[in-house]
């Protein structure tokens, strides 16, 4: 799988010290096109007194938007290198705050307070959990993210598409996603194998699983769509639910046909069939579920 995208800056040098290359074992290709960088910033729709929350700010060509824009910046780089040319680079400017560390094991409310907006070029290796932290409380008021493109395709995917799965039901019970434009691999140096996207989160007002549930719920949903080449009724057995006449019960119930498939589910269909369930077996986790939820962290 190709590595991640990085924010990128155009001039050739910060504070008096050239800009190294980019590192392999980081993943990096910085984002240089000035119009990609202005649609990410634009996108996050900052006001003066946000909080920005930047992941794997690079070289600092989108950090520099932002600080024009927001109140505080608070930009996260795992490169120790280029988190000391970072801090150099804003050493003057009290708007911005580098953070050297691994963003996916940090506090983000910790360090950004409740109410904050999140922007970042997502390392292709650690988009699910990196998008599974930004789902988690407390919540962006708003995400932006630069994605290859076909983990975009796969968020914003309807039931019924060949894009449509785990990825995209859980994102869509907290938020409403969008791509808002496409970033052609040119746009980058070195150039990455694959092209881009820039996508938006906005949370719903209200989530369709609450915070409790949320956990057991993505372990149910990997573990319905693991099993994607059988029918809903089967992949139920296979959950625990004790006999086909139970499990056909069970989707009549909510309106789902013994034979569908996963990826004909809605977002609210999977909602209502995980409750089922889960009152059917009396909340107690079936081994595949146990095991997917170990898998994923939760």
């Amino acid at each position: 799988m190709a590595n991640a995208p990085q924010a990128g800056d155009d001039a050739p040098a910060t504070r008096g010290r050239s800009l190294r290359r980019a590192r392999k074992r980081f993943g990096q290709h910085f984002l240089t096109d000035r119009r990609a960088l202005m649609r990410i910033a634009d996108a996050l729709a900052i006001d003066r007194s946000a909080t920005v929350l930047e992941i794997g700010p690079g070289r600092g060509a989108l950090t520099d938007l932002l600080a024009e824009r927001a109140a505080r910046v608070i930009a996260i780089e795992i490169d120790r290198d280029l988190a000391a040319l970072l801090r150099a680079r804003y050493d003057d400017n009290h708007t911005v705050q580098i953070v050297e560390g691994d963003a996916v094991r940090m506090d983000w409310g910790a360090l950004a307070g409740p109410d904050f907006l999140l922007v970042g070029n997502l390392p292709y290796n650690l988009t699910t959990p990196l998008l599974f932290k930004a789902l988690s409380r407390p919540l962006p008021r708003r995400s932006v993210f630069l994605v290859q493109s076909e983990v975009a395709d796969r968020i914003v995917a309807d039931e019924g598409s060949k894009e449509y799965g785990a990825l995209s039901v859980n994102v869509r019970i907290a938020t409403e996603a969008e791509v808002i434009a496409r970033v052609r691999s040119t746009a980058f140096a070195p150039r990455p194998t694959v092209d881009s996207a820039i996508i938006r989160l906005t949370p719903r007002t209200t989530p369709l699983v609450s915070d409790e549930h949320v956990p057991d719920f993505r372990a149910f949903v990997q573990a319905i769509f693991s099993l994607r080449r059988k029918q809903v009724q089967r992949a139920l057995r296979s959950l625990g639910v004790a006999s086909a006449a139970a499990a056909t019960a069970l989707l009549a119930a909510i309106g789902v046909l013994p034979a569908d498939r996963a990826e004909t589910l809605s977002p609210e269909r999977f909602v209502l069939l995980f409750h089922a369930w889960q009152r059917l077996v009396k909340a107690r986790p079936t081994d595949p579920v146990v095991k997917t939820r170990r898998r994923l962290g939760t």
